[in-house]
């Protein structure tokens, strides 16, 4: 898949099959994040992933997912949700959080590239999830990456600055995601 296909395309998954990603395809998706611009190349990132039952479905319990279509695109243990989360963590100083969204975006493009789907989770226990995957005192996760096959295909559409920009559900229960054109939100002086 080229790279315009792969952004034009790459939509949030919130609803999985129940097949395991292997760790080789997993490999390739931390690859692009590693490879991803990093503030004075201080390199803060760290990757761990689990996809051992217990910890997925541990991890699984501390997270929020969708609150606008909520329950709608809550993922149900052993129905659809994932099966993998790639926590990304933040060992050392740096401009972790920008490095974070860059190397995010990469796996996001990368696993969409791959036909597998993610969700970028902030809205999870951070202070549980660490100590569930047992970090130190210097290290702290930032974000999780659920990580899968899609069992879902959310639609983006082009809106307007007057047009509302929430993510909903039609009566056929497909997620629409507004997003503002580029006339809408570019100046060009």
């Amino acid at each position: 898949m080229d790279v315009v296909k792969a952004i034009k395309s790459r939509r949030t998954i919130r609803r999985f099959k129940q097949l395991q990603v292997d760790k080789d395809t997993l490999s390739k998706i931390i690859d692009a994040g590693r490879l991803a611009s990093s503030a004075a190349n201080t390199q803060p990132l760290r990757y761990i992933v689990a996809q051992e039952q217990l910890l997925v479905e541990q991890l699984f319990e501390l997270t929020h997912w969708a609150a606008r279509v909520k329950p709608g695109r809550n993922p149900v243990k052993g129905i659809s949700a994932p099966l993998t989360f790639i926590v990304i963590v933040q060992k050392s100083g740096g401009n972790a959080l920008a490095d974070a969204g860059a190397a995010i975006q990469n796996m996001q493009l990368m696993a969409c590239a791959l036909e597998l789907g993610c969700c970028w989770i902030g809205a999870y226990d951070h202070k549980e999830a660490d100590k569930l995957l047992e970090l130190d005192e210097h290290t702290e996760s930032l974000y999780l990456l659920a990580v899968g096959y899609p069992n879902e295909s959310p639609v983006s559409e082009d809106i307007s600055l007057e047009d509302d920009q929430a993510y909903y559900l039609d009566g056929k229960d497909v997620l629409h995601v507004p997003k503002y054109s580029v006339n809408a939100i570019t100046q060009w002086r």
